[in-house]
């Protein structure tokens, strides 16, 4: 059964750029709108020409260098702005000029203090001038969500005849809910469109209430056939409906409704950073469709059913919007995701290894929020060392202060066995007085010859490296251990050393 298509009209580097903080250059704005073309909107609304003159600048440069999307640029009610929009959209082979004039009670009254007979006169010759340059006009009754909705279907009616193709519905402020927005936009349809096919019915939310998506795309079943949005939902305030939350929406619940899209999908995240980076903007972690977690799976649970089969907690294939899926390593982990990690770094561990290396990672993960591969081998070099040796520590506790001496008690286990015995240590800091209590536990006379501390990663939860250089009699040995603890991870790289130096000397 054929589709409708639905228009995507993307309004990033006009609606979006108004953002507080972000001032792109032409450059720049030149850069998003290639990489908008590559994603194969329909529509780039590149900016506002009147401005001022980087703007007019920026919308010519896209005009003259983009090609595929239909160019636009925003104009208000006014002959000057209309004719600066024309001039920078011209050279571009598909151009629209986009005339919006406020409508609702409160901004005609309170910021453009015009009746409403002035209002509909300035709709009408703002759309008739618009309409000599191109065939392609959109007319926007600002606020309209606020308005009184006779006046703005009248205001809508007279846009038309004077030859607007696309009448855009915007909730200026994200006052509507769908039910309001349904209702508006059904009337809209019905009484300004009529029997016409020539006319296009669009959206533009504003996020204020957390509903642009929801509003646009319950816009659908009223009839409206564009959408305005930008990437990432970036805008003013709360910002805009999301372009890639749209076309994803769309494409995966085709079933519901019923039109198609003609964007390439795999450009989404491409897209989604490049308008982070140049804008200064970051993407939330668990944005929609192009958030770093969008694909990410933490839980235990999630990840044994990823593993076994995507769909099972992916709707949507993350390849197809130029991303990936990712096992992330944390401590609602199992099993299926450790070892999923361990199988795609090479790593194999017999049943015993396994069980060990789990153990110190449910340990490590406690205590930090993700775990990478680079921490990941280092866990796994630290039980294969810890596994070879004669003693291990299973537990330990310091305590000092400023005026206090520094102890440490550890708790170790001799060979197979299971009886814990403790030792207690002092010293001139915390880590001084872990060796301490291990030496007396090992039984060695042991010199310490080099004592380093190398972080694995950045952030206040970082993994640290410890490595030691022991002396027992007359040779040296060395061990390494990982830990978010400094003081932990010198007493298992203690313990390690010690090992080597015992298996040295019973060989």
């Amino acid at each position: 059964m054929p589709h409708d298509k639905l228009i995507i009209f993307d309004t990033t580097l006009r609606d979006g750029e108004q953002a507080p903080g972000i001032a792109l250059t032409p450059d720049e704005k030149l850069a998003i709108a290639r990489q908008l073309a590559k994603l194969r909107v329909d529509v780039i609304e590149a900016g506002f020409a009147a401005a001022s003159d980087g703007d007019f600048y920026g919308v010519s440069q896209i005009a003259r260098k983009v090609k595929g999307p239909v160019i636009a640029s925003l104009a208000r009610s006014l002959p000057d702005d209309i004719d600066r929009a024309y001039d920078a959209v011209r050279h571009a082979d598909r151009h629209r000029i986009h005339v919006f004039q406020s409508t609702s009670p409160i901004h005609m009254e309170r910021m453009l203090r015009m009746t409403p007979e002035e209002v509909m006169k300035s709709i009408v010759e703002s759309v008739r001038r618009a309409r000599r340059y191109t065939d392609d006009v959109e007319f926007s009754p600002q606020d309209a969500t606020r308005s009184d909705p006779d006046f703005m279907i009248a205001c809508c009616q007279a846009a038309v005849r004077e030859g607007a193709t696309t009448i855009n519905i915007p909730d200026t402020v994200g006052f509507a809910t769908p039910d309001d927005y349904v209702e508006l936009l059904r009337r809209v349809y019905g009484e300004v469109l009529g029997e016409r096919d020539d006319v296009i019915v669009s959206t533009h939310c504003h996020n204020d209430l957390g509903l642009a998506v929801a509003n646009s795309l319950s816009a659908i079943h009223a009839g409206a056939r564009q959408i305005e949005g930008a990437i990432n939902g970036i805008g003013e305030r709360a910002g805009n409906t999301s372009t890639e939350e749209i076309i994803m929406a769309v494409r995966t619940r085709r079933d519901h409704f019923g039109v198609d899209v003609a964007a390439n999908t795999e450009e989404i995240v491409p897209t989604s950073r490049l308008v982070s980076r140049l804008t200064g903007y970051p993407v939330q972690f668990n944005k929609a469709v192009v958030g770093r977690n969008a694909f990410a799976h933490e839980s235990g649970i999630h990840q044994h059913g990823v593993l076994r089969d995507r769909e099972t907690y992916e709707i949507m294939d993350p390849i197809s919007v130029g991303a990936t899926s990712q096992i992330v390593l944390g401590k609602h982990s199992g099993r299926a995701g450790f070892g999923d990690a361990l199988s795609k770094l090479g790593i194999v561990l017999e049943d015993e290894q396994f069980a060990a290396a789990f153990r110190r990672f449910k340990d490590v993960a406690d205590r930090k929020i993700e775990i990478n591969e680079r921490e990941l081998r280092a866990i796994i070099r630290q039980e294969h060392a810890r596994s070879e040796g004669t003693i291990r520590m299973v537990s330990m506790s310091v305590s000092g202060g400023s005026h206090v001496t520094p102890t440490s008690t550890v708790r170790v286990v001799r060979g197979d066995g299971d009886e814990v015995r403790e030792f207690t240590g002092s010293g001139g800091g915390m880590v001084d007085a872990t060796f301490d209590a291990l030496k007396k536990a090992f039984g060695l006379d042991v010199k310490l010859l080099d004592y380093r501390v190398v972080p694995v990663t950045a952030g206040a939860d970082a993994m640290a490296e410890v490595n030691v250089v022991v002396q027992v009699g007359g040779s040296t040995h060395g061990g390494r251990a990982v830990s978010t603890d400094v003081v932990e991870g010198s007493g298992h790289a203690f313990v390690e050393a010690l090992n080597r130096a015992l298996s040295a000397i019973d060989g």
